[in-house]
């Protein structure tokens, strides 16, 4: 396990709190696709204002859409980032979580947190988070409101139902951009509960909404990844 997952009992996990000097330096904002489909993904996000990334863990969904958000935001075209993901569990059942809401709902948020980091770093992320510029929120928060100028990620969405995820989608403000992330075949939530496969399915039908269906060859994790996905 990484140093940085070394969490002392009964501290409640702050994704802000480590500042080391690694993930304090320089980032570069412009990403390389590693394979077509990437580049496929990359060139979408940039066309339409819709995009459904879907596809096997590894694939680099989630990381690609965030650095876009990232480009977006330091070019001026949209004026804040807001990526959600839902807070379900993935088949285990965490009990009681100490500390405020927001200390709860940190561990399910805490890949969007990894991916910013890794972009822009610790300080400019906690910048951002305070000043409202970057939000990071479960998708119960989401309701109700209308996201303009926006930059939106709704990660893991294999985990949200069909209303979930039609709510989400009717969030989209003037000049915004939302990308979905997700894995249909690997839902946390209960058998035919997840809405992801059929509104991609519906939604691919749509001129002005890119669906990109990204397969285990363009995995980018360690190979054994793709290998694994392949027979399990």
């Amino acid at each position: 396990m990484h140093s940085r997952e070394n969490i002392s009992v009964g501290k409640v996990w702050d994704p802000l709190a480590e500042e080391d000097e690694e993930r304090v330096r320089k980032y570069t904002r412009k990403i390389k696709p590693q394979s077509n489909n990437q580049k496929s993904l990359i060139d979408a996000i940039e066309a339409k204002n819709i995009v459904l990334a879907v596809g096997p863990a590894g694939t680099g969904k989630t990381y690609i859409a965030v650095a876009k958000a990232v480009e977006a935001l330091d070019s001026g075209r949209v004026s804040r980032i807001i990526l959600s993901r839902p807070a379900v569990e993935a088949g285990e059942n965490l009990g009681f979580l100490p500390g405020q809401l927001d200390e709860k709902l940190a561990p399910f948020l805490r890949p969007l947190y990894d991916c910013l980091s890794d972009r822009i770093g610790l300080r400019m992320l906690k910048k951002y988070l305070h000043d409202g510029t970057i939000e990071i929120a479960p998708v119960a928060y989401m309701r109700g409101r209308t996201l303009n100028n926006a930059y939106v990620v709704i990660d893991e969405a294999q985990n949200c139902t069909y209303g979930q995820i039609k709510m989400l989608l009717t969030r989209l403000g003037w000049q915004s951009t939302m990308v979905l992330t997700g894995d249909p075949d690997q839902t946390d939530l209960l058998d035919n509960l997840s809405g992801l496969r059929d509104i991609t399915d519906k939604l691919e039908a749509l001129e002005d909404i890119a669906v990109v269906r990204l397969k285990d060859r363009d995995i980018v994790r360690h190979p054994l990844v793709a290998a694994m996905l392949s027979v399990i």
